[in-house]
């Protein structure tokens, strides 16, 4: 992995993220079709929920891209969250940095779905998109999921169907909360099941790029990259919590909170200390 980051490109990372069922992998083949006109190469990391029974990514096959993966331009690559919170998987930081090393154009990142917690691809992606249905749900469970916030273009896909305009118009009052911003959420109306509204779409990644520019992404990937380290060492510090639970003095101190002789908060200051 240290070569792989050594030889990471400037990739740009397009999140994709919404309820299941929205159509995500659907907009994500009609994007991968509109990179590939341009000539580009696309990576796409797609992670799905864990299956119960076999620990793996359920579709894991990715149907809804089959059309694709002949093409030695573009490589898919479907991960199991395996339980993960954030809608994205422990794994992901690095199977990113390899994509950027394999010197993709565009890496295209889709997660399990917005739930309370799965506001994690912000910061794994340039820009983010949110996407939604026709009758998507009430407005205060938007802004508790936190979708509000993390969406750079909002794509309200299925838009042949029936409630569109009210949906439209909720997300627009919703957004209208969120005071004077430094970039206004586009909201685009799509069904990429048929490939309406994908060039907008595009448009909006594109306007939201240059509206970045060279500095903000800078920034942006800056507070990435920091983010990734938090995340590796919580990681090492969980590793080494558990082998210190485990062994010495760290097992009698388990067991003396296990019998109730002892508090959690000050026996993890000690093992922590010691």
């Amino acid at each position: 992995m240290a070569t792989a980051f050594a030889s990471r490109t400037d990739a740009y990372r397009i999140g994709i993220t919404g309820a299941p069922g929205a159509g995500k992998s659907t907009l994500t083949d009609a994007l991968i079709r509109r990179a590939r006109e341009r000539g580009e190469s696309v990576g796409i990391l797609a992670v799905d929920p864990t299956s119960p029974f076999t620990g793996g990514a359920v579709l894991g096959d990715r149907v809804r891209m089959q059309d694709h993966v002949l093409d030695d331009g573009v490589y898919i690559r479907s991960m199991a969250n395996r339980g993960h919170l954030g809608g994205l998987s422990e794994a992901a930081p690095k199977a990113l940095v390899a994509m950027e090393a394999a010197g993709f154009d565009w890496i295209l990142i889709e997660t399990v779905g917005v739930g309370q917690d799965e506001v994690e691809i912000t910061s794994a992606a340039d820009t983010v998109l949110v996407v939604v249905t026709p009758g998507w749900g009430d407005g205060v469970q938007a802004a508790k999921a936190g979708i509000l916030e993390i969406g750079d273009a909002f794509v309200v896909n299925k838009a042949d169907r029936a409630g569109l305009s009210d949906t439209v118009s909720d997300l627009r009052a919703m957004l209208a909360l969120g005071g004077d911003l430094d970039w206004e959420p586009p909201i685009v109306e799509t069904v990429a099941s048929r490939g309406e509204g994908v060039d907008a779409v595009w448009d909006a990644v594109i306007a939201h790029r240059a509206h970045l520019g060279e500095a903000g992404l800078a920034a942006g990937r800056a507070r990435r990259r920091l983010a990734e380290l938090e995340t590796a060492l919580a990681a090492r510090f969980r590793q080494r919590a558990s082998q210190a639970l485990r062994t010495g003095t760290g097992a009698a101190l388990v067991a003396a909170v296990e019998a109730g002789d002892a508090d959690p908060w000050t026996t993890a200051t000690e093992i922590a200390d010691g």
